[in-house]
């Protein structure tokens, strides 16, 4: 057994905002700048907000543009040297715009609004700069872009500073996007102030692909917090791997899709270093490692090195080759809390099993406790749903 203190590499930002007085910027008859008076009294004329030239704009001040005696016709929002384009929603009586998300801290965004009323065109712009926070926000999101998962695996997001207050919570929740190419239902859980997962309420289905964006930039988060980056990742479920795991038997059962592809002979923990019982996910996969019992606290007892390395635990639960217990293995329980498994079992376990894949124990006296590595599905759905600071599941949205 091997402890390890995990982190999670992260980015995002937040801080304190100083709220920023905001006018309105409007333009009319005949294509005038941010300011300029409409040059005909009948002319559709437009407003922005904020106004041209505005200085330390609240990142979560929205960007509206209203049209008077007439409709808008097209609105764009640009940021950045590169001009990218922001989302935004045009009413469906064409007379109002409103940005989709909040604003990223540190940038100055440029608004062209066009509109037709009376047979007459006008144009408008703005361009404001958002402030600087004193404060940030990093954020790390799991699983890695382009990664192919197990179907037990939870989306992880992971904050550099808590969001204490429900609100916060709630905020962070909403801004989250899940689409899916089989749309299913899912819910988040705040693990702690400083993270929140996803879990679909079952396994993910095999083949899934899901894309998930966290519109952090600019996100109010808790009293002078703020978001500065965006956060995404796509990932792809792999096959339905589910392995069982019989500490009273000495078995691993290995399924593929329902299949049993493996049956291999383990020992488990011996009578004071019980395994775990309960459902984990693999979390990683190394190929060698020293098992050192001072990362247990017990230094001396062992100093192993180990080969075809399967972590089910933060605190240190593997299931590895184990050369050393092979004539225990089928028959007794003779480790420190790892699963042993011959060294030709332990390499087709190893290169078998994606990130992610379940992993069930039974029959041990020591349960699994929420929270020692990403434990989704150590919790009913009706529990998990609990830890939402919005209570209510996510249905998520088609994958374009």
């Amino acid at each position: 057994m091997l402890r390890r203190r995990t982190g999670t590499a992260s980015a995002a930002i937040i801080g304190a905002a100083v709220v920023a007085v905001a006018g309105c910027s409007s333009g009319g008859g005949g294509g005038g700048g941010g300011g300029g008076a409409g040059k005909a009294a009948d002319a559709v004329k437009l407003a922005i907000t904020p106004a041209t030239g505005t200085q330390r704009v609240a990142p979560d001040q929205p960007v509206t543009v209203t049209a008077d005696k007439g409709r808008l016709t097209s609105v764009t929002l640009t940021y950045g040297q590169k001009n990218a384009k922001a989302q935004g929603r045009l009413a469906s009586d064409g007379k109002s715009w409103k940005s989709s998300w909040t604003l990223r801290p540190s940038t100055t965004y440029t608004v062209t609004a066009k509109g037709t009323g009376d047979g007459k065109e006008a144009t408008a712009t703005s361009t404001f700069t958002t402030l600087t926070p004193p404060k940030k926000l990093e954020s790390g999101m799991s699983p890695l872009d382009g990664e192919k998962v197990g179907v037990g695996m939870p989306v992880q997001l992971l904050l550099s500073k808590p969001v204490g207050t429900k609100a916060g919570k709630v905020a962070v929740e909403n801004a989250i996007e899940v689409r899916m190419s089989k749309p299913v239902e899912g819910a988040w859980y705040w693990v702690s102030d400083r993270e929140v997962d996803f879990r679909p309420r079952e396994y993910w289905p095999a083949g899934q692909k899901v894309e998930v964006v966290a519109h952090l930039a600019g996100l109010k988060a808790g009293e002078g917090l703020y978001g500065m980056k965006d956060r995404s990742t796509s990932f792809t479920v792999g096959p339905r791997h589910i392995t069982t795991i019989d500490a009273k038997k000495h078995t691993a059962t290995v399924t593929d899709g329902g299949r049993t592809v493996r049956t291999m002979k383990v020992s488990l923990g011996k009578p004071g270093h019980d395994s775990y019982s309960g459902t984990m996910i693999a979390q990683e996969k190394n190929a060698h490692i020293v098992m050192d019992s001072a990362t247990t606290g017990d230094p001396g007892e062992y100093r192993i090195p180990t080969k075809w390395n399967v972590r089910l635990t933060y605190s240190g639960t593997f299931v590895h080759s184990a050369p050393w217990s092979t004539d225990s293995q089928g028959n007794d329980n003779v480790s420190h809390g790892c699963v042993n498994a011959s060294p030709s079992d332990a390499k087709w376990f190893f290169d078998f099993t994606n990130r992610g894949d379940v992993v069930t124990v039974t029959g041990t006296t020591r349960k699994l406790q929420f929270g020692n590595g990403p434990t989704p599905w150590a919790k009913s759905w009706d529990a998990w749903l609990q830890g939402s600071a919005t209570g209510r599941p996510v249905t998520a949205a088609p994958l374009n």
